[in-house]
C-alpha cells in the first residue's frame, strides 16, 4: 500500500487541525471558508467526590453518566468481519472516520478488502476494464512504451512498472505484441506493484511466469515471463521498485481507486463528510464540526482552481494520495528519466460528488455491505498536472486527451483491420465490439444483439495523460 497520508488518530476522537493553525492559510484562498463550532463549556465535575467525614480515605464514584453496555447476547451477529472492523475503529476513536479511510479499508483491508482475496475483473467479476475488452488495448500501450524508449535513446536496461495490474492482462498483451522486438523486450525488467496476494497469483499465471530457483539467503525470488523472456518482480508499493534506471510507469484505472476525501459546503463553510454509526448500528454520513487534516489538500486544490470553478460547487472531492503519488512519480522520472502513462475516467478540473460503488456490474449504495462492491471516484487530471509540475522542474505533463484520440493516433484502426483479415465470424464480431468499446462514444450503431448487451463506448469517457522527463521531448501521441 502507499504510505498513510492521514495522521494517526487519537483514541478519543478523530484529530483536527487547530483553528488557530489553519486560519492564516485559509485566509489566502478567497473562495474558501472553513466549518467551525464553538467549544463546548465543560461543566464542573461531580463524578468524583471526596468524603471527608469518613474515617478512611474512601472515594465515591458516580457512574450514572457513563455509557452502560447492552447485555451480552449469544445471538450471532449478521455483520461481516469488515463491518465489525469499521465499527470498531469508529467506537475506539469515539467519532466518525473520513470517507477516504472508509474507502481504503473497504478496498484494501488485509483480511477482507474488496481487492485482496478475489478476482473482481471480467464478465464474471464486478466490472470490466479496457484490457479485458480487447488485446488491442495492451498492444497499443506497448507501442507507446516502445516509442518512449526510442525517445529516451534506447537504454539497455529499463524498469517497466505497472501500478495495480489487475489480472495482468494488459502486461501480457503488451509483451505478446512486443515479443518480436527483441531489442525492446530484452531491455525490460517488469515490476508489478500489487498488494493483493490473490491478484499476484493471477498475474503470475497471465504472464506465464516460471520462478527461478535461488537458494541464496536475502535474495528476492525472481520470475521469468515466458511470453518474452522478461524478468518479473512483484512489490506491494512503488517505493520498493529499485531506483537508478530509466523507468516507464503505466497506471491504468489505478488512480480512480485511490481514496478520496469529500467536502460539502454548508452554512459554516466547507466541512468534510465523515462516516459514523447510527443508533440502529448502520452507517451514515455526518459533517465534521472543525477542519480536518485533509483540509490542507482542499486548500491546495482551491489554490490551483479558477475561483469561478469552485464558487459554483456545493461538493468537492480531493485525493491526497493521488497528489502525493504523482509527486513521487514526477521526482523519480525527473532523476532517473522515463515517463508515466495515466489512463482513467475523470475530469480535467475540480471533481464534485463522483464516488460510486459497483457490484456485479450494477451501481449500489456506497455504504451498503462494505467490502462487497468496488468503490471508485473520478480522477482529477488537473490536480495530477499541478502535482507533477510542483514536484519537479525536470518533467513535463501532456494531455489529457481522450482514450479514443490516444489509441487512434497509435494505430488501433490499422491493427483491427489486420486482425479482421484472418479470423472467424465469431472472432470478427468480438473484435468489432471490443474496438467500439475502446474508442467509441455511446451505444454501438452496428449492434444487432440483445438491447441489454449493447456495447457502450469508453473512448471519450476515459482520458490519457503523460508525465515525461523534459530531455526526451514531447511523447507520442501528445504532439
Amino acid at each position: 500500500m502507499l504510505r498513510k497520508l492521514l495522521f494517526r488518530q487519537a483514541p478519543r476522537a478523530y484529530r483536527f487541525l487547530s483553528t488557530q493553525s489553519t486560519l492564516p492559510l485559509l485566509s489566502k484562498c478567497s473562495v474558501f471558508s472553513y466549518c467551525s463550532s464553538s467549544r463546548p463549556e465543560i461543566p464542573p465535575s461531580n463524578s468524583i467526590e471526596h468524603l471527608e467525614d469518613q474515617p478512611t480515605n474512601t472515594i465515591s464514584i458516580d457512574r450514572s453518566g457513563l455509557c452502560s453496555p447492552p447485555e451480552h447476547s449469544h445471538e450471532p451477529s449478521s455483520d461481516s468481519e469488515l463491518v465489525k472492523h469499521l465499527k470498531g475503529i469508529i467506537k475506539f476513536r469515539g467519532g466518525p472516520i473520513s470517507v477516504a479511510e472508509y474507502m481504503e479499508e473497504v478496498l484494501t483491508n488485509p483480511k477482507a478488502g474488496f481487492y485482496i482475496n478475489r478476482d473482481v475483473f471480467g464478465a464474471e467479476g464486478d466490472f470490466i476494464t479496457s484490457p479485458e475488452v480487447s488485446q488491442m488495448f495492451g498492444e497499443m500501450v506497448g507501442v507507446w512504451a516502445m516509442c518512449l524508449r526510442e525517445q529516451m535513446g534506447q537504454p539497455k536496461r529499463v524498469n517497466l512498472v505497472e501500478l495495480g495490474p489487475g489480472r495482468g492482462t494488459l502486461m501480457a498483451d503488451l509483451l505478446r505484441g512486443a515479443s518480436k522486438f527483441k531489442n525492446f523486450t530484452e531491455s525490460l525488467h517488469i515490476h508489478m506493484v500489487e498488494c493483493s496476494p490473490a491478484l499476484q497469483k493471477l498475474q503470475h499465471q497471465s504472464l506465464k511466469c516460471m520462478d527461478e530457483e535461488n537458494t541464496s539467503e536475502g535474495v528476492d525470488k525472481r520470475s521469468l515471463s515466458t511470453l518474452a523472456g522478461t524478468p518479473v518482480s512483484w512489490h506491494a508499493t512503488l517505493e520498493q521498485v529499485p531506483f537508478g534506471l530509466p523507468t516507464i510507469i503505466i497506471a491504468h484505472e489505478f488512480y480512480d481507486a485511490l481514496p478520496v476525501h469529500q467536502f460539502q459546503r454548508g452554512s459554516r463553510g466547507w466541512c468534510e463528510k465523515m462516516i459514523d454509526v447510527t443508533e440502529d448500528s448502520s452507517f451514515h454520513f455526518v459533517l465534521s464540526p472543525q477542519p480536518t487534516p485533509a483540509t490542507l489538500y482542499l486548500m491546495k486544490r482551491c489554490k490551483w482552481a479558477v475561483p469561478k470553478e469552485v464558487e459554483k460547487l456545493n461538493q468537492i472531492e480531493v485525493c491526497p494520495k493521488a497528489m502525493d503519488l504523482t509527486s513521487t512519480l514526477a521526482k523519480r522520472i525527473g532523476v532517473d528519466g522515463g515517463g508515466a502513462l495515466i489512463i482513467d475516467y475523470g475530469l480535467n478540473g475540480v471533481v464534485s460528488d463522483s464516488l460510486q460503488a459497483i457490484r456485479k456490474h450494477k451501481f449500489v449504495n456506497i455504504l451498503d455491505n462494505p467490502g462487497s462492491a468496488d468503490l471508485s471516484a473520478y480522477v482529477d487530471f488537473a490536480s495530477i498536472k499541478h502535482s507533477a509540475e510542483e514536484a519537479s522542474d525536470d518533467v513535463s505533463v501532456h494531455g489529457p486527451i481522450t482514450q479514443s484520440q490516444f489509441l487512434g493516433s497509435l494505430g488501433i484502426n490499422f491493427r483491427v483491420e489486420a486482425l479482421l483479415q484472418n479470423c472467424t465470424d465469431e472472432q470478427a464480431e468480438a473484435l468489432r465490439t471490443g474496438y467500439w468499446r475502446l474508442v467509441g462514444d455511446g451505444e454501438a450503431p452496428f449492434w444487432e444483439g440483445p438491447e441489454e448487451q449493447v456495447p457502450i463506448g469508453m473512448g471519450t469517457r476515459y482520458m490519457a495523460m503523460a508525465i515525461v522527463n523534459k530531455k526526451q521531448g514531447i511523447p507520442i501521441p501528445f504532439q
